[in-house]
């Protein structure tokens, strides 16, 4: 059985949770029992509304720093992800922005999370925060090396929010070939940027290029879900779930029960 299989159910739903602006950043509020305290609310209202799974992500840290953040943002996403593994029984992911693959790593194991999501696993992309390089040769000795093989790394390809100029060369499909003999776990293909569509048929070359697991990681929505469900194996749902379907507002609990009834009927 895959990792994949083992941590999440068929046709799983992921829920966002964008932590608010951590130490050190500009956007930083000193408040962070606040911190902790809201991230464990939302995992809440998204386990009693019926979400499959979770996944916490820096969103607010901007600007974000490249492949690598300081422990107080490392420790204090461990320390979040413990408490809602705590209080929980959901599935758990981590990003950690931008790149930080191996602080999400670091943060996932001691915590007790399940997966992570890495961006620059194969390949390489020109991000608003610069040129970020492949990382799936040291990320995954470093799994090994902290005994965290049961963590599943998820790894973004043709990265949202990027230029892939320097690969214009190579197809979707020939990137998850790639991903797949670099032994990632997941695929995830995303729209342009944040709450943009995903292509439909990009993720059917996906499909047909690899024998991973493919999960949608934007624009997922209550009126375009019927029409995704059946291609790809998870779908990772943020924007949508808050209010004015904007990433930074509050959890819309209506729009998340509303949803879940629509994939509980069609799954």
């Amino acid at each position: 059985m895959s990792k994949f299989d083992k941590i999440l159910p068929h046709k799983a739903i992921i829920g966002m949770i964008h932590i608010e602006a951590l130490p050190g950043t500009p956007k930083f509020a000193d408040n962070i029992p606040e911190i902790i305290k809201k991230a464990v609310f939302e995992a809440r209202i998204y386990q009693e509304n019926g979400i499959d799974a979770l996944m916490i992500e820096n969103m607010h840290d901007v600007p974000y720093q490249k492949n690598d953040v300081g422990h107080e943002i490392s420790s204090l996403m461990a320390i979040i992800a413990y408490q809602i593994k705590q209080q929980t029984d959901l599935a758990l992911g981590i990003q950690i922005l931008a790149g930080a693959n191996k602080a999400a790593l670091s943060a996932a194991k001691n915590s007790g999370a399940d997966f992570i999501r890495a961006e620059g696993f194969v390949f390489g992309h020109l991000a608003d925060e610069g040129y970020i390089d492949s990382q799936a040769a040291d990320l995954l000795r470093f799994r090994k090396q902290i005994n965290a093989d049961d963590i599943a790394i998820f790894t973004d390809i043709k990265k949202k929010h990027s230029s892939h100029a320097l690969t214009q060369d190579l197809d979707i499909a020939e990137m998850a070939h790639a991903a797949d003999f670099f032994l990632s776990d997941g695929l995830i293909v995303t729209g342009m940027h944040t709450g943009s569509t995903a292509d439909t048929n990009e993720i059917l070359q996906v499909k047909d290029a690899s024998r991973l697991p493919v999960l949608v990681g934007s624009g997922i929505n209550i009126d375009n879900i019927e029409t995704y469900l059946p291609l790809a194996d998870a779908f990772i749902v943020g924007s949508y779930f808050k209010q004015n379907g904007y990433w930074a507002n509050n959890i819309d609990i209506d729009k998340v029960r509303d949803f879940m009834k629509i994939v509980n009927n069609l799954r």
